[in-house]
């Protein structure tokens, strides 16, 4: 069985990079296919594998500046030749299930989430645009939309990592989505025994994770609060200007330096709304509770007043509020009890889940066509044929 994974571009090592090597794990000699590749950025795991960029790579300037080319990203995804593929598996976000599978092909898509740009965050993302962008969306933006629904009939199957992105697809898509949470490397994680007096508030440095929040909150409680990340340098010169003398910005930092942070902190800060939420897992393989704004996949990974708390606004007071509420009862939360919690998540579950699917898939293929995909087949008889004539 001839296999191929589609991500949608592969410049960083993220949430979605740690899927594709888990697919790599599973298929250690697929071919990959992306938008785009810059090689020093990528895993040695997928750097291993045979990896066919689009025509987007072609172009100057394409590795650091490839968002600006999403109106070209349907006709690139269109282009890649996966001709000679059983089984195709797309990691979507950016897009990457708009490509053409062969009709014998079996197409699951693992679904990070729906374009955010172009869909519930369109506003927001629109809104902190350019001069140039916020011209051009609303003109754009339509079509895309048009492309994304139509390119979801594409897909067998799809899988969600969370409860909240199936809604979503459903929502968008009108399909309905199997749930697997992402992988996590819980095992490279552990407690220690001298926790720190700071917070911590790790991961990518841009508006929708309101990493403002905590910086106004830390700054007005005084309390110490440590920022691991990078982002756009208006971004972080903005959220600097923010900070009191008890935030520490580290930038973007190694993962030893990470892992020690995550273990040594009194709790990791999570206010924004994410689709899933990789950090707060790894926060609690490190033993540590986790305050997240109680929306999103915060919902489905941190258990209120056992893992973690939750608060219920997007608000300065609703955090500081929320952190003094766990500095009442921060003995009452068990290292141990948490790390069992995160272990749920482990990469060894999200490869369990999705051979499951794959099997079913790939069997479901071998004794029917599909009329309406995810939804109802049509059996063939012993001998081949239909049982009724279709018109």
């Amino acid at each position: 069985m001839r296999v191929a994974i589609v991500h949608y571009w592969l410049v960083s090592m993220r949430g979605g990079e740690k899927v594709v090597e888990a697919l790599c794990d599973m298929y250690p000699e697929a071919d990959i296919f992306t938008l785009v590749y810059d090689e020093k950025q990528i895993s040695e795991k997928i750097r291993r594998h045979r990896i066919i960029p689009s025509f987007l790579q072609n172009i100057p300037g394409a590795i650091s500046r490839y968002q600006s080319l999403l109106p070209l990203m349907p006709f690139a995804l269109e282009s890649l030749d996966l001709r000679g593929y059983d089984l195709i598996i797309s990691s979507e976000s950016g897009p990457a299930k708009g490509i053409i599978p062969p009709p014998h092909a079996v197409h699951i898509c693992y679904c990070h989430s729906p374009m955010r740009y172009l869909w519930d965050h369109y506003h927001a993302y629109r809104s902190n645009a350019g001069a140039a962008a916020r011209r051009l969306m609303p003109i754009l933006a339509p079509l895309l939309r048009s492309w994304d629904v139509s390119s979801s009939l594409r897909v067998d199957r799809f899988v969600a990592n969370s409860h909240h992105v199936a809604a979503r697809v459903s929502k968008y898509y009108r399909r309905t989505a199997s749930v697997v949470p992402p992988p996590v490397a819980v095992d490279e994680f552990t407690p220690v025994a001298d926790v720190g007096d700071f917070y911590l508030c790790a991961g990518q440095l841009v508006p929708y994770k309101r990493v403002d929040l905590a910086v106004r909150a830390f700054t007005e409680m005084g309390r110490n609060l440590v920022v691991i990340g990078d982002g756009a340098k208006g971004e972080v010169e903005a959220l600097k200007r923010l900070a009191g003398p008890t935030v520490q910005f580290l930038g973007r930092a190694p993962f030893p330096v990470l892992k020690d942070q995550l273990a040594r902190c009194r709790a990791l800060i999570f206010p924004g709304e994410e689709d899933f939420g990789i950090v707060p897992v790894e926060a609690m393989a490190s033993g540590r509770p986790v305050i997240a704004f109680g929306s999103g996949g915060a919902l489905e990974t941190v258990v209120n007043r056992h893992t973690g708390l939750l608060f219920k606004e997007q608000s300065v007071d609703s955090l500081i509020e929320a952190v003094r509420h766990f500095e009442e009862g921060e003995l009452l939360f068990q290292p141990e009890a948490i790390r069992a919690h995160a272990s749920k998540f482990s990469a060894h579950n999200f490869h369990a889940s999705m051979r499951k699917i794959i099997a079913e898939e790939l069997e479901a293929r071998r004794g029917s066509i599909p009329v309406d995909a995810g939804f109802a087949t049509v059996p063939f008889t012993e001998n081949g044929k239909l049982p009724i004539p279709l018109h």
